[in-house]
């Protein structure tokens, strides 16, 4: 996600809380190669009748053995971390024939809306896993592709990760991940000229030295992503609902929509965050009562969304 006055706070808080780990470098012999199962859930479209695919890329809540055995955090401060029941507040999305997405394992493990190339080369005992990016903002913050801190800005690991525990989360999560959203999309544009993507998250309700923010906040790249149809469509919605929108801020889109949006090509990507005190216990990460509630409403935001791709399907 954009959100680089958030990162930069980040940075600075976590000066002295998030220390790369001193403890010499261990390194263990692979006797197997480190593998991973299958990354994601996926109800594919009806009859391949509507050319849109909802996801959620960070509700996942699988925590590997070998992650856990390495944590230095308890594991609440990573599951603070995922767009807890963002997949449940979107499910509504299937049952009216869209297809869905959603990753099974969590965003503290590999995220999927990252680029593969933020990766943090100071993580890892020897080379990094693969080529890095140049080391921005966020890489910084410790928030890569594979996450250094938790939710307070605290070194998430004791010790540093092998290179193949690294490549083996960026090949057998991410890489899958990514193929099959994007075949996906590439199979419905050719079906229908056009595709469409509502990449699902959450927000936290505060962060510092930061105006309250909207309930829910668009990101469509500030117009780049998606038509701007698609992003009004979806405001005017929720509006009428009741909700407060505001459009790209402080959350302009992440990896998916910069990868993903090409509107002049039909390719449509949009990034809906929800404010999580609407529906959750941000501290114990559970269900609320408002949950009902909005999930209805966001029922409803899924059925305008399915009737204008349906109307501009028909008319290709």
């Amino acid at each position: 996600m954009l959100d680089l006055l958030w990162v930069s706070q980040t940075i600075t808080s976590m000066s002295l809380a998030a220390p790369i780990p001193s403890t010499p470098r261990i390194s263990e012999p692979v006797s197997t190669p480190v593998t991973y199962g299958a990354p994601y859930t996926y109800l594919p479209p009806r009859e391949d009748g509507l050319p849109l695919i909802f996801a959620s890329p960070h509700s996942g809540q699988y925590y590997p053995d070998t992650m856990r055995d390495a944590l230095c955090v308890p594991l609440i401060d990573l599951q603070r971390t995922e767009d807890a029941y963002v997949d449940d507040l979107f499910a509504a999305a299937a049952g009216r024939g869209a297809g869905f997405l959603t990753a099974r394992y969590a965003r503290a493990f590999v995220d999927l809306n990252r680029d593969p190339l933020e990766l943090d080369k100071r993580m890892f005992d020897g080379p990094p896993p693969r080529r890095c990016g140049m080391p921005g903002p966020r890489v910084e913050a410790g928030l890569g592709c594979i996450p250094r801190v938790g939710a307070r800005g605290h070194t998430i690991y004791r010790t540093r990760l092998a290179p193949e525990e690294g490549e083996a989360r960026l090949r057998d999560v991410h890489d899958r991940y990514h193929r099959h959203l994007s075949a996906e999309l590439s199979r419905l544009h050719a079906l229908h000229g056009m595709a469409y993507l509502i990449d699902c998250h959450s927000m936290p309700s505060r962060q510092p030295s930061r105006r309250p923010l909207a309930e829910i906040v668009l990101g469509d790249r500030f117009g780049s992503s998606c038509c701007g149809r698609l992003t009004s469509l979806i405001e005017k919605r929720f509006r009428r609902l009741g909700y407060t929108v505001a459009r790209n801020a402080p959350y302009a889109g992440g990896y998916t929509t910069l990868r993903y949006g090409r509107p002049q090509r039909g390719l449509h990507a949009i990034q809906i965050e929800i404010r999580r005190d609407l529906y959750m216990d941000e501290l114990r990460v559970q269900r609320a009562a408002g949950f009902s509630q909005l999930a209805h409403d966001v029922s409803e935001v899924v059925a305008d969304l399915v009737a204008h791709v349906t109307r501009q399907a028909r008319k290709a």
